[in-house]
């Protein structure tokens, strides 16, 4: 995000939730993705309670602070079950500029089963020693919560929220979409691999660790997240024109 204004920031960001909903991710008017703001300490975007993803704008995004209050006046309020997770992850990661939740069937299906997230398979090897979990503890709108997510996470950027959901977080909006749609497909694999008799093929730890050392490389070139975003930013303009 380095080097990003407001306004650029607020496009993208729209994009994402745009990009969320055109692929199936949503879950009604809950969830949030949320991005740092530059030269604002600890403010980020969010957006508006009531409000489908298809609804989001660049102009109606929230810009409030990590206790969740508007910084900014608004016709619009901010949803209280996102300053907790949001909130404490953007005041004490200086790393993270973009988190994003979900709620989709595979990955609450995984966490509702107890199991952890299966790194035997591409997607999910990319995965390996990225990957935290948190005991539920029921909707998370209460700040007594927020330190017992923040040190469930600690350094990682897959945040297993057990019988609950998903939150990922990365450095840019681009990183975030691109490891969010990762932890997806390793959950889609690993629902279709449990629904087929018999054992899965195991990885060796050493491939396990040499696909998630890969992945970082990656991750570490920002033009080839900034190329999927894109991509499939373009994708959706073209099939959803309402978008464009």
């Amino acid at each position: 995000m380095d080097g990003m204004t407001e306004e650029e920031l607020r496009i993208q960001l729209a994009d994402f939730y745009h990009l969320v909903s055109y692929l199936g991710w949503t879950e009604l008017i809950f969830n949030h993705i949320s991005v740092r703001l530059p030269g604002e300490d600890h403010a980020y975007l969010v957006n508006p309670m009531g409000l489908h993803y298809d609804e989001v704008t660049p102009e109606n995004l929230l810009v409030v602070g990590v206790d969740g209050k508007l910084l900014r006046e608004s016709d619009y309020t901010p949803n209280p079950a996102g300053f907790a997770l949001h909130g404490v992850i953007h005041e004490h990661r200086p790393d993270v500029g973009c988190i994003a939740h979900t709620h989709t069937t595979p990955i609450s299906a995984i966490t509702m089963k107890g199991f952890d997230i299966d790194h035997d398979s591409f997607y999910g090897a990319q995965l390996y020693g990225r990957v935290a979990y948190h005991t539920f503890e029921g909707i998370t709108i209460y700040d007594d919560e927020r330190e017992r997510m923040l040190e469930s996470l600690k350094d990682k950027h897959v945040l297993v929220l057990r019988n609950h959901g998903i939150a990922v977080c990365e450095a840019d909006i681009p990183l975030t979409f691109f490891l969010l749609w990762t932890v997806q497909r390793a959950a889609e694999i690993q629902c279709a691999a449990g629904a087929i008799p018999g054992p899965n093929n195991a990885l060796p730890e050493e491939i396990k660790a040499k696909c998630a050392a890969d992945a970082q490389r990656l991750k570490e070139s920002a033009s080839f997240a900034t190329l999927l975003f894109d991509a499939m930013v373009r994708k959706m303009k073209r099939d959803r024109p309402e978008f464009a």
